[in-house]
């Protein structure tokens, strides 16, 4: 029988009682590695109970104390890097320094976290009217939560938790059932590192647990990276129960590829950038725009042979340069886009469909080869979808204008990228292309932890980013106080509103 995979509340490991499970598999070899246990609302309000007791006691402890929890976690974190890097492989498929990174971006943020004595400062005016001070200061939420996605199973949750625990709450985390046991080790190195029992908790589940989340009365904020559909979801029940909401959707990146560009970096950058995780990023660059056929020709020619000799196989073998997907019905599901876009016309430069794994013991694995389109139209259905795979497709335009236009019309606004020598033109374009993270000559524009990471459109949905001060500030709620101390002279009742004239 697999293994059992529960949840941890309350700063242990307890089995699940809902008696429902879900499997969780191995994708480089297609076995069923353990079974996780998908919590019940009942579960689920145990466990904001639970958090709701540890926020009043994490709520006593000074900002430096809570800082000093956090560097702690880091350097518990920083030491299991790589075996934290082999669990989420092992689960997830991607390789092992594709996963080691997913850590460290994530340790990033716990980085940014320690810094919050600074980050939690308010403001002060001294002697806004006479004899009166006026200042604010930051106060937690309470208990919030997390509902993370499979593809970053580390860094995604550091990216919400850090800050939110940082900032004095307690945090319940639902991740993705298909890879839960990074964030269940997670959990445990925040309890070693010193927090109360309880300040993170996780919750495996469906959407069972999903709309318990949405729905609890305690849960005050909630945090979401996956799909649109998901996204629009979880905004729209989240804040209907009265809830702050920021929810990230998906994506459609473009590289948007001028004639004076070095065709070097490019189909560097491309490559990276499209096949690397087997496409499964938010991040991942899907669109090559091309100005102008020959152009597009000269890049096709060079992506071909590359494509080609991707290096496939087993996510923890040296050579690996992608592993499998995450699952045969997301693997399938990749698939049948790629079938969408031959049945729309598009050139089938290299096919990934036929690909196999002959390492012995992974046959049977959730690999796919990398595909190529070429002469790829915006009206294309497999075009205007989020495939997340690895799959790239190349547009061909004949002015910057229209290329330029594809990004800015497309009904996601997660990610772009141009690349070019002509500095005026990725000026022009970096203002005004409606996307909210830009890159120039830079293929996967995620920002550091110190800045802020979302999208437009209908790649998110509410008015904060995540992590840096949009986290801080998505986690905290303003107190603002007017402060004045007897100078021994009574005025006298005053019944008008205070004014600057005072």
């Amino acid at each position: 029988m697999p293994a059992e995979i529960g949840h941890f509340i309350g700063g242990e490991r307890i089995a699940g009682s809902s008696g429902r499970f879900g499997d969780v598999f191995n994708p480089a070899t297609g076995e069923i590695a353990a079974r996780v246990a998908l919590a019940s609302p009942d579960e689920l309000d145990a466990a904001v109970a639970d958090a709701a007791a540890a926020f009043e006691e994490w709520l006593q402890q000074s900002v430096v104390r809570r800082a000093r929890v956090m560097m702690r976690f880091l350097e518990l974190a920083t030491a299991e890097k790589d075996h934290l890097a082999r669990l989420l492989s092992s689960e997830h498929g991607k390789t092992f320094e594709d996963a080691k990174g997913d850590v460290q971006r994530g340790l990033e943020v716990i980085e940014f976290a320690c810094g919050i004595p600074h980050l939690m400062k308010g403001e002060f005016s001294d002697n806004v009217a006479t004899g009166i001070d006026l200042y604010s200061m930051r106060k937690p939420l309470g208990v919030v939560a997390g509902i993370t996605p499979f593809n970053f199973p580390a860094m995604v949750p550091m990216w919400m938790f850090g800050v939110a625990i940082a900032c004095g709450n307690a945090f319940l985390l639902k991740p993705s059932e298909r890879d839960p046991s990074v964030p269940l080790r997670l959990a445990e190195l925040m309890l070693e590192a010193g927090a109360p029992a309880g300040v993170l908790n996780v919750v495996n589940g469906d959407k069972v647990a999903v709309d318990a989340i949405l729905a609890h009365p305690r849960i005050r904020a909630v945090s979401f990276v996956g799909s649109t559909p998901v996204a629009h979801h979880v905004y729209a029940t989240g804040t209907s129960h009265g809830k702050r909401v920021q929810a990230m959707g998906g994506a459609k990146n473009h590289m948007i590829i001028l004639p004076d560009a070095d065709l070097d970096q490019v189909t560097d950058a491309l490559i990276g950038s499209a096949y690397g995780s087997a496409g499964e990023r938010c991040m991942a660059i899907s669109a090559a725009v091309a100005v102008g056929d020959k152009l597009a020709d000269e890049i096709v020619r060079r992506l071909k042979p590359r494509v080609e000799a991707l290096r496939i196989g087993p996510p923890l073998a040296a050579d690996s340069e992608m592993g499998p997907l995450v699952t045969a019905a997301h693997r399938d599901k990749v698939r049948s886009y790629i079938d969408m876009g031959v049945r729309e016309g598009a050139e089938l430069v290299v096919d990934g469909r036929r690909f196999r794994c002959t390492a012995q013991g992974y046959e049977n694995g959730f690999y796919l080869g990398g595909s190529l389109f070429d002469r790829v139209k915006p009206e294309h259905r497999a075009y205007q979808d989020e495939i997340f795979g690895p799959v790239l497709q190349v547009l061909r335009t004949e002015s910057f204008e229209e290329a330029a236009a594809l990004p800015t019309r497309h009904r996601y606004g997660n990610g772009v990228s141009i690349f070019t020598r002509d500095g005026d033109a990725a000026r022009d374009f970096v203002d005004k292309v409606e996307v909210g993270m830009v890159g120039v000559n830079v293929p996967i524009p995620v920002p550091l932890s110190f800045h802020t990471f979302g999208g437009w459109k209908d790649s998110a949905f509410g008015d904060t980013n995540q992590h840096g001060m949009e986290g801080v500030k998505f986690f905290t709620r303003i107190k603002t106080v007017t402060s004045r101390w007897p100078t021994g002279i009574r005025a006298g009742a005053d019944f008008k509103i205070p004014t600057l004239n005072g």
